[in-house]
């Protein structure tokens, strides 16, 4: 997410924050007031989004060890288990305090409205407008956890006095196991880093955008020899970035370094931005990246590494968002591409956008046609999170990074303020049938397929392979269903697998291998790439 204070510099609508001194008790209405104070340790103005958090007392010490807790956060799988609530701050001074009120923009209700009770209470101000995306990031000052009692006469103060660190991208868990936390030092020493300023990209947004990455090279590379390797472009799901992309990396490695993966160089992609994700898509808010990447970037990597450099010996793999930005390169660029294994993509036919039917009349995310709840969030059958939840919560935490305002940033029209068009009401959930319709004509796969396939078929035909769990956490199964109904009919050759009790985030667990399936795919595409020297090595292996 780089360049995001310039961007969000240029874009930001919200009305900010003042710094007038508000009364020091509360008011006579019933909206709460929390004093917030800049710590004179602090050397210079700041400016962001302050959000404020609340969890009941007794529930944030019963989830915490020892009973010692550090940090009260959101989390989108208990949606409702901690209260929230945001203002614009801008330009506050070291030792300065202001008000805000917590009833103003608040989630799941205006504070004044909680249960009594004591709670755990903390403030961050997240200077970069991306906790949306990555939570609490470098930078973003942070109060202690206080204890308050709700309600309360007096006007309770939280001090931002310290800065979340750095995150070390190259830090190993100890989590990870022997032979990933060896491959982990591996990819830090080797792993070559994508730096790359795009022509289109820069001249869309008038400043340098760059393309960030890594090149995985296999055991034994040599640039001097007259060997090349088929090359496969991974990118990531929401949240991801190039600093969350070590354990991948480390499992292809091991993967590379035992044999039990074939060699091929990997190209581990950036897809977030201060937008969200932008998936590689070309979009009048976001700017052409895929014209980025398959016109700049990739030559530009065929120039410097030996990669077999045709449409034979590129592949794609991607997780959720980057499954469903593989799925869209694949579907757009069927003659670069000689197949993407998709897994878990974000809907790819807007019949079934988590459920909701985009295309229905009156079509609404919040409700269905009975008006009961559209659930968006399940854990083995369970629903933990409705749609209407999930975007409320968003609201609040911030414009810019958030899952469903980034769909809108890849496939909206933009609007008259410069911002992309809402798809559904944030109030009532109630679809913009207008909004859909560009969606629909745009970026609905299933759509472009059906539309297209006499002309797509002799380069697309076989190259389409998608995985998905019948107990997807976000319901994904259902677009994967109906994008196969649309293939089948086509009479189209694809390879579309639902694997049983699977969710979102055990996808790839093959026996006690978390990231099993990775060897699956990875001999997948070696086979199209190396046909006869795959069956030789997948003998010698005795898979």
């Amino acid at each position: 997410m780089r360049s995001r204070l310039f961007a969000l510099s240029a874009l930001l609508s919200l009305g900010l924050l003042t710094a007038c001194t508000q009364p020091t008790t509360q008011t006579a209405s019933t909206h709460r007031f929390f004093h917030i104070q800049l710590a004179s340790n602090q050397t210079q103005p700041v400016s962001g989004r302050l959000l404020l958090f609340a969890e009941q007392a007794n529930a944030a010490k019963a989830g915490a060890k020892d009973g010692k807790v550090t940090e009260i956060d959101a989390n989108p799988f208990f949606p409702e288990q901690v209260a929230i609530a945001a203002q614009e701050v801008d330009r506050l001074v070291p030792g300065q305090t202001i008000d805000v009120d917590a009833d103003m923009r608040a989630y799941p209700a205006a504070w004044s409205k909680l249960p009594a009770g004591d709670y755990l209470v903390q403030a961050v101000l997240d200077v970069h407008h991306n906790y949306n995306y990555l939570g609490r990031d470098a930078g973003d000052l942070t109060s202690g956890v206080a204890t308050v009692h709700l309600p309360a006469d007096d006007v309770p103060t939280l001090k931002l006095d310290a800065a979340v660190p750095a995150h070390d991208p190259w830090a190993i868990s100890d989590s990870m196991p022997a032979n990933l936390r060896d491959a982990a030092k591996a990819v830090h020493q080797q792993a070559q880093p994508i730096d790359f300023v795009s022509p289109a990209l820069t001249q869309f947004w008038g400043r340098d955008i760059h393309m960030y990455g890594y090149v995985l090279l296999p055991p034994g590379y040599d640039a001097s020899s007259s060997t090349r390797y088929p090359t496969v472009y991974f990118t990531h799901g929401f949240t991801g970035n190039k600093d969350r992309l070590l354990r991948p990396m480390a499992y292809v490695q091991a993967g590379m370094a035992s044999g039990q993966m074939p060699p091929m160089i990997w190209v581990f992609l950036d897809e977030s931005s201060a937008t969200g994700t932008h998936e590689f898509a070309d979009s009048v808010n976001n700017g052409p990246w895929g014209q980025a990447l398959t016109t700049e970037l990739i030559p530009y990597l065929e120039s410097k590494y030996r990669m077999d450099a045709d449409v034979n010996g590129r592949f794609l793999n991607g997780h959720s968002s980057g499954g469903w930005a593989t799925l869209w390169l694949q579907t757009r660029y069927p003659k670069i591409f000689g197949g993407t294994w998709s897994t878990s993509p974000d809907p790819s036919d807007f019949h079934d956008f988590t459920g909701p039917d985009l295309y229905a009349p009156n079509a609404n995310v919040y409700r269905k046609p009975d008006g009961t709840p559209w659930p968006l969030v399940r854990d083995k059958g369970k629903v933990i999170g409705t749609f209407e939840q999930f975007a409320k919560m968003e609201r609040v935490l911030g414009p810019y990074g958030g899952q469903l305002a980034s769909f809108e940033w890849v496939f909206s029209p933009r609007g008259k303020d410069g911002r992309p068009e809402q798809m559904f009401n944030r109030d009532t959930g109630d679809v913009d049938p207008q909004v859909v319709a560009y969606w629909h004509d745009h970026y609905d796969i299933a759509y472009r397929l059906q539309t297209h396939w006499p002309e797509l078929k002799p380069d697309l035909d076989g190259k389409i392979h998608l995985y998905v769990g019948t107990a997807d956490t976000f319901y994904l199964d259902g677009a994967a269903h109906r994008l196969k109904a649309v293939l089948d009919g086509l009479g189209a050759h694809s390879d579309i697998r639902f694997i049983p009790d699977r969710t979102h985030f055990d996808l790839y667990k093959v026996g006690n291998d978390r990231f099993g399936l990775f060897k699956d795919i990875s001999w997948q595409m070696y086979a199209v790439a190396r046909p006869q020297a795959e069956s030789k090595l997948k003998v010698n292996q005795g898979r």
